[in-house]
């Protein structure tokens, strides 16, 4: 009889390792690499943002309807300049927005609607036809950019969600994870944040939900991966990071309006004439280039959107 005498170092045939395992053997070594090295559960998950599944949707074509009378401000810029409470209250807010996980990202549609949806977001935007628009945006805090937003009309998402006809609004809300937003955590803020608009307003052409920004899939700090993007309204009227559309009949009341209502209201339409109670709105700074220009009634896009508040008079429609 043949007596195999293997020495300390050599392995039976039945432990080696498969050819398939071997010749992957670099995608699992530099992805257990990235594991290990990631010191949270957060930068874990960044690991799994890359590459964006969206990321061949980017650059969009351009919708050239839809122009400024400004540079587009610089991306750096743009960048570093935000507000996103969720994770803090200072301006540059970039840093610590990374700790967003953006996948999986659910979004749910429901109230007076004809059914309940819910949808990943990354198969949701192949079903939405992507594009690109400059649009101006002006902040309460009179300052101002020209952005090139990507994403596809609001009208296409109520058309995808067909709403009864006795909903008259959209609420919106996004994520709540204190643990991963630590703005969240602030107990004087009425955590998630809640956004609003009629339906008239949410089918207007402008209203747009932005998913990309300077032609690739949108950066965290601005509220990734899908936002609201409304030119003619107060920039506080934009949440961000959305995860919930519910059609209702009574209008919702959004964190500013919870917080300080006389301050912040539902319409939050943009007018020079109406000053915020502690300061003019009169002016505005264009973030980036150090000049000042007078503002423009409902932001300049008076065109698109006046007749949505003809014999609204009675209400307050301005910041």
């Amino acid at each position: 009889m043949h007596v195999i005498h293997r020495r300390d170092w050599e392995l039976p045939e039945r432990l080696a390792t498969p050819e398939r395992c071997f010749l992957n053997r670099r995608a699992f070594l530099g992805g257990a690499a990235a594991l290990v090295a990631s010191p949270t559960p957060s930068a874990a998950q960044r690991v799994a943002d890359l590459p964006d599944p969206t990321a061949d949707l980017y650059p969009a074509r351009r919708n050239e309807k839809y122009v400024l009378d400004r540079p587009v401000t610089d991306e750096m810029i743009n960048g570093h300049y935000n507000n996103f409470y969720e994770f803090g209250t200072s301006k540059n807010i970039a840093a610590q927005a990374k700790a967003l996980k953006l996948r999986p990202w659910t979004l749910t549609i429901d109230g007076l609607v004809e059914k309940r949806i819910v949808i990943d977001f990354d198969e949701l935007i192949r079903k939405m036809p992507v594009e690109e628009r400059l649009y101006r945006m002006r902040c309460v805090e009179a300052w101002s950019m020209a952005i090139p937003w990507s994403g596809f009309p609001f009208a296409k998402l109520v058309e995808f969600a067909k709403p009864l006809g006795d909903a008259k609004y959209v609420r919106m809300e996004t994520f709540m994870d204190p643990a991963m937003a630590p703005g969240q955590r602030a107990g004087w803020y009425p955590w998630p944040y809640v956004e609003g608009l009629t339906i008239a307003e949410a089918t207007n052409e402008l209203c747009f939900l932005a998913t990309g920004a300077y032609g690739k899939p949108i950066a965290k700090q601005h509220g990734a991966p899908i936002r609201l993007a409304v030119p003619w309204k107060y920039g506080f009227k934009s949440i961000k990071s959305i995860v919930r559309f519910s059609f209702t009949a009574e209008r919702p009341k959004s964190m500013w309006e919870q917080l300080q209502a006389s301050e912040y209201g539902f319409w939050a339409n943009v007018n020079p004439q109406v000053a915020h109670p502690r300061w003019s709105q009169a002016n505005e700074e264009l973030i980036g280039v150090g000049e000042r220009r007078p503002t423009l009634l409902f932001n300049g896009y008076g065109e698109f959107v006046a007749d949505l508040y003809k014999g609204l008079e009675g209400e307050r429609l301005w910041a």
